[in-house]
């Protein structure tokens, strides 16, 4: 009777060993099979942006190939690598778009892509994504509102700094009346990264050095 229970027993366990290596298996290749596939797509995504802020007929490189890898950073919100896409005509710098976090949006973290131009003057700004209470978050997304297209040719002026705020605050930046959160998070993220873009544009406007992306040296 025991013995027969024990065999009962390894029959089950061998059973549910062989169905969790098969099911693993599969997941696996699934995985492999569409990771690639998945980040192209996000690579299209993100060249649809650049291109909103940065005009292709601007540029004459492959800016998803001419990346520089990005430290975390406080400037830039971020706690993990990031990538600084560059655009260049006929050789010369045109502009940098950054991954950049505002960390302190109403519901959570807001990632944006911050185009810089090579004189220091913002291309423009996109949300990537956020997480923002409908209906009051979703005025920062192009599609829902043009607000984010304020910051469109803004740049760091000395001794200027408290422009960079929503107008409640004593900036230049319109917001929308009960939601002021979301504004003031995107609006500094974006200032902080200009920031980080004059303290470190020799090593984001520089040639790529090889193919792919180089660790940026902060000094």
């Amino acid at each position: 009777m025991r013995r027969t229970m024990a065999k009962a027993a390894l029959h089950t366990a061998m059973n549910v060993l062989f169905f969790t290596l098969i099911g693993t298996t599969v997941l696996a290749l699934t995985y492999l099979q569409t990771k690639e596939r998945i980040a192209k797509s996000e690579q299209e995504e993100k060249l649809k942006l650049i291109s909103q802020l940065v005009p292709r007929s601007s540029f004459d490189n492959n800016i998803v190939a001419d990346t520089v890898a990005l430290r975390p950073d406080l400037l830039l919100g971020t706690t993990s690598a990031g990538l600084a896409y560059r655009a260049r005509k006929d050789g010369a710098p045109v502009a940098v778009a950054m991954e950049v976090i505002a960390p302190d949006g109403y519901s959570g973290r807001i990632d944006l892509l911050v185009a810089i131009q090579a004189d220091g003057a913002l291309a423009g700004v996109r949300v990537v994504t956020h997480k923002e209470t409908p209906g009051l978050g979703d005025y920062i997304d192009i599609a829902k509102s043009n607000w984010i297209t304020g910051f469109d040719g803004k740049a760091l002026l000395a001794g200027k700094d408290s422009d960079w705020q929503v107008k409640k605050d004593g900036g230049q930046f319109d917001y929308m009346a009960g939601a002021t959160i979301t504004p003031r998070a995107v609006v500094k993220a974006v200032h902080h990264a200009l920031q980080y873009y004059a303290l470190h544009r020799e090593a984001l406007l520089a040639a790529p050095v090889a193919a792919s992306a180089q660790p940026e040296k902060t000094k």
